[in-house]
């Protein structure tokens, strides 16, 4: 028996990606399935690395991988920007439906997989009459932490507050951690009345999913997988990570200038150069930027900066270039540190981690930025700015000791945009310095981590059997 899935992801590029590749993955591994992915038109309209993306997915649709565009220019806010396209998502289910009708040897429709942000979707699956599962693009633990939270605030056990939770003391004792973890770690969707009612309402969500795909891989987080597969009252979660995205689909004016940058890479000795790169909505102010190149420059490292300069308003505008970066680095910076190091604007991450020049990565956090880095055996050092960020800093640094620390709390990160508290040149170099130590414990975790990372994905891996589990379960769930 044929079947097919629908996607639906979260219109921001790190998302497409993440389930774009869950999809190929599928397709590869279970040959009577098809897959149509709904895409929701982005949150960035100026994204062009996305829109350029999004048009090659396109081109590549085929019977058993299509990709269905909805399209429509209305303005809508972040938080209800899925919300307002349900309406949409639910035609082009029922023409997809009705396309499956049609065909002679049609496939089953077995059920509808959405992305973290698109919870909203489980009404429409719902009406459809075929079950929902969650594709969850970052790590198990922040996807328990949330739970556990939605459970004590529903217990009126856990109250946010506007302000003060990046000055607590207090400690939770969160069941997918090993040891305490501090509220002042907490995302700053957790921490504060504005955000926390639309993370509680997610969690409830969460718990109506027939099953739970997580990006992990099982030996990276394995009390945190222990946890939520033993709390008994949240659906079953499948480890089939790493997801990763390893082609890099840019214009052709980016692809000179990443061949450029790789060039200088393989001209480096191995493990020489630190790698400094913030995501796709990762930027600094002057002040930051400043003390960022005081420590390059003191740490004596080469190094290879992708500098961007921070939004003002993230939700209309991404982070830019800065027009003249000697205005606004340390004088005389660039003369000299022309020998050692190179600043940037965009970089191709994935081919840059990839080089064997690179020897530590200083990064914003992002979940698909940590497992790209686990993937090529690159050290790193969290520099959280948004989201999740500050939990995964923390998760890496303190419970898994496969990252170095800058500091051990951050503040002033908001949902978006770009952290507000000044690091210094000072805690920037001793983490670089510590960073880029060639025989340090962390190296050797990592390492050994990113074996165990292939391993997970080969034939007989934890992965591969958690995906296998997964196609069985959704032919046994099958209307």
């Amino acid at each position: 028996m044929k079947f097919e899935l629908i996607f639906v992801p979260y219109p921001v590029i790190g998302h497409l990606r993440s389930t774009v590749e869950m999809a190929k993955l599928l397709t590869e591994r279970e040959t009577r399935l098809s897959i149509s992915v709904i895409i929701l038109p982005l949150l960035s309209a100026d994204d062009t690395n996305a829109s350029a993306y999004i048009s090659a997915l396109v081109a590549a649709s085929n019977d058993r991988l299509h990709y269905e565009v909805i399209s429509c220019e209305d303005q809508t806010t972040t938080e209800l920007h899925v919300e307002n396209h349900i309406p949409r998502v639910k035609r082009a289910v029922a023409k997809l439906v009705d396309g499956y009708s049609r065909l002679p040897d049609s496939p089953r429709l077995a059920g509808v997989v959405v992305d973290m942000f698109c919870t909203s979707v489980i009404d429409v699956a719902n009406e459809f009459g075929v079950p929902c599962y969650l594709f969850y693009t970052s790590n198990v633990g922040v996807l328990a932490l949330g739970l556990h939270v939605q459970m004590l605030h529903d217990k009126k056990e856990y109250n946010a507050t506007e302000t003060d939770f990046e000055d607590s003391e207090a400690l939770l004792d969160v069941p997918s951690l090993s040891r305490p973890y501090p509220v002042k770690c907490l995302p700053y969707g957790l921490g504060t009345k504005e955000w926390l009612p639309m993370f509680v309402n997610q969690a409830r969500r969460f718990r109506e999913m027939k099953g739970f795909l997580v990006n992990t891989f099982a030996e990276l987080e394995p009390y945190a997988l222990e946890s939520l597969l033993s709390s008994g009252d949240t659906p079953r979660a499948y480890t089939v990570g790493p997801i990763l995205h390893l082609e890099n689909h840019v214009g052709s004016s980016k692809e000179e200038k990443g061949s450029e940058i790789l060039r200088w890479l393989d001209e480096q000795l191995p493990r020489s150069v630190v790698f400094l790169c913030f995501g796709s909505i990762g930027g600094f102010r002057e002040e930051q930027a400043r003390e960022i190149a005081i420590a390059l420059e003191r740490s004596g490292h080469r190094f290879l900066w992708s500098l961007r300069r921070a939004s003002p308003h993230i939700e209309k505008e991404l982070p830019g270039e800065f027009k003249n970066l000697e205005e606004i680095l340390p004088e005389g910076f660039f003369e000299r540190t022309k020998d050692i190091g190179k600043v940037i604007g965009w970089a191709p991450q994935v081919a840059v981690l990839a080089k064997p020049a690179i020897g530590g990565f200083v990064t914003h956090g992002g979940w698909n930025s940590i497992l790209e880095s686990l993937w090529f055996g690159v050290p790193m050092t969290p520099w959280p700015l948004y989201a999740e960020q500050k939990f995964n800093a923390f998760m890496m640094v303190e419970e898994l000791g496969l990252a170095v620390r800058i500091r051990k709390y951050w503040r002033g990160d908001q949902m978006v945009g770009a952290a507000t508290v000044m690091v210094t040149a000072e805690e920037v170099e001793r983490g670089i310095r510590c960073l880029m130590e060639q025989d340090s414990d962390v190296r050797k975790r990592v390492m050994e981590m990113s074996e165990k990372c292939h391993v997970a994905l080969s034939d007989r891996g934890s992965s591969q059997s958690a995906l296998k589990l997964f196609i069985q379960d959704v032919t046994k769930n099958i209307v």
